[in-house]
């Protein structure tokens, strides 16, 4: 897939979409009234031509090569137009999830050192009370109609540096730093992934070929990185009004209303969409009938909310289970009949399968360690079956972490010109070269007889019908590691504690991998990441359960 001599950019993908079918929608987003939607559109080349404009007046205004630019702008036609422009421009967007909580954003800015913040009027208020990038930012730029807090609008910035002709796009080397894209420390700190042209370029073609995108297609945009692959694969992007952020908070009528008036092929969504799509669209009797692909990422969607999904989707339709990380995405991939086949195994702790690796992608399983590896041939590659590190290798896997040489010390693995990249998590391969998951490595709990793996022994508990999830929790009592259970009981659960813990540990006890496990608490809702909704914040819950033990 490397082509050591070509000269990328992202845009210009956009730049042939313009070119083919230039009067085509590239961009619908959506707003919802006080009666009814409206929608501000874009074509393919107003789409071209205003980050063109964007582009030159960006480097008029004082703008230049290599700097890079915090990009926090919701989900918008300026959020499109202001991201190609950068990329156009060779300029670095540096972008965080607001969701990851103002310590950890703060931290990002220290860590990036960004020249440019360009965002809406309530970050750049949230930039001056709290003093993101104080020392490094040189330019504080607004996309709204007034600025504030010493910003300048983009509108001024354009109206005073307009273009004439067309912007000379940067074309530079595949390994060059496109972006940096900072973590969710959903699971530790947040890290910047460096996302170089080759990683994009590869994305873009796994996109295309396995999961079948072609131009011409209408994409309901429910992640903003994602979003903006939609013109680059000649696939309009249509934004529904919800905050990315917190999909949890979304109206699925809003949704089911963009993919009805766009007649929206396909859906990129997280778990928490799938669960809440699926649940409103059964009771309202929904029919997706134009989507003929839904592409989930970000963390395990339980079976459970994929049989009701699919309830809403064509026969032939393919609802496809990706897994992958910001540091490499995608990895490997399932459609949905394939893993409801695989639900018995799930049920009795054989961990979630997630399909086979992508093309050109390798996937590996070594011992679980924190030792630190400079080159493979130190490493032991593990059988199939056998559970260990899931390490893997690919042009769309991250070579580095900017500016944290100890994080990518850690997790990459030297062969040869390049890397494979250490996942956190655990699992393994099966026969038909699948990949299977068990959990992240720091949520194993290991005790003085045995290692108990989260995915595994939380999707026997979630069998039963009044749990709506399960956490496996170590907690240190009496110079041992016990582990414990935590349960949230489903919200139409009627059943008594006393009942529910008598039928778990029941449970428990037919099954090989948990039948040592007899402690179990009950937890009113599980502190929970916002974006996906399926990472749980087990240091918390952990904290949790020693309070509730202390008072036993």
């Amino acid at each position: 897939m490397k082509n050591l001599n070509a000269r990328l950019n992202l845009c210009l993908h956009l730049k042939n979409s313009a070119d083919i079918f230039p009067n085509k929608l590239a961009i619908a987003i959506q707003k919802k009234g006080f009666r009814r939607f409206s929608y501000q559109e874009l074509t393919f080349e107003k789409l071209h031509q205003a980050s063109d404009q964007a582009a030159c007046a960006l480097i008029k205004f004082g703008l230049k090569y290599g700097d890079k630019a915090v990009l926090m702008v919701n989900p918008s036609i300026n959020f499109f137009i202001v991201s190609y422009a950068l990329f156009k421009a060779g300029i670095i967007p540096i972008l965080v999830d607001p969701g990851m909580g103002t310590k950890n954003l703060k931290q990002c800015f220290i860590e990036s050192e960004p020249d440019v913040f360009i965002g809406t009027g309530k970050s750049h208020i949230a930039r001056w009370l709290l003093g993101w990038g104080k020392s490094s930012i040189k330019h504080n730029i607004s996309v709204e109609k007034t600025g504030l807090f010493g910003t300048i609008t983009l509108k001024a910035i354009i109206k005073k540096h307009p273009l004439s002709g067309t912007f000379p796009m940067k074309l530079l080397d595949p390994q060059q730093i496109a972006a940096i894209l900072f973590t969710s420390g959903s699971t530790g700190s947040p890290k910047g992934v460096v996302y170089t042209h080759q990683m994009f370029e590869t994305q873009i073609e796994l996109l295309k070929n396995e999961f079948h995108i072609h131009h011409g297609e209408r994409d309901l945009a429910t992640f903003p990185l994602f979003s903006l692959f939609g013109p680059a694969l000649g696939m309009a992007s249509i934004v529904p009004d919800m905050n990315a952020s917190k999909p949890i908070t979304a109206d699925p009528n809003f949704l089911f209303a963009a993919i009805d008036k766009y007649q929206c092929t396909n859906l990129f969504a997280n778990p928490a969409l799938i669960d809440i799509l699926g649940d409103a669209g059964e009771k309202q009797g929904i029919k997706l009938a134009s989507i003929k692909r839904v592409i989930t990422a970000g963390a395990p969607a339980t079976i459970t909310a994929i049989k009701c999904f699919v309830k809403l989707l064509n026969k032939n339709s393919k609802l496809i289970n990706s897994y992958g990380a910001t540091e490499s995405l995608p990895i490997s991939a399932i459609h949905s009949s394939e893993l409801l086949k695989t639900e018995d195994v799930t049920n009795v702790g054989g961990g979630i399968c997630v399909g086979k690796a992508v093309q050109n992608t390798l996937i590996k399983i070594i011992p679980i360690t924190d030792d630190v590896f400079a080159n493979i041939d130190e490493c032991q590659l593990l059988d199939k079956y056998d559970i260990g590190e899931i390490i893997v290798k690919g042009d769309q896997v991250l070579q580095q972490y900017y500016h944290n040489e100890q994080a990518t010390k850690a997790s990459k693995i030297n062969d040869g010109d390049s890397s494979y990249h250490r996942m956190g998590d655990i699992g393994y391969i099966d026969k038909l070269n699948r990949l299977w998951l068990c959990g992240r490595k720091q949520h194993r709990v290991i005790t003085n007889n045995k290692t108990y793996y989260s995915i595994p022994v939380e999707r026997i508990f979630n069998t039963h019908p009044n749990v709506k999830r399960s956490a496996l929790v170590g907690i240190q009592r009496k110079n041992n590691t016990q582990p414990f259970i935590c349960i949230e009981k489903s919200t139409t659960s009627k059943i008594s504690k006393s009942k529910l813990i008598y039928d778990l540990r029941l449970i428990a006890k037919n099954n090989k991998q948990t039948q040592d496990i007899n402690n179990f608490l009950i937890h009113k809702s599980f502190p929970m990441d916002i974006r996906h909704n399926a990472k749980i914040f087990r240091e918390k819950l952990a904290r949790w359960a020693m309070k509730e033990i202390e008072k036993q």
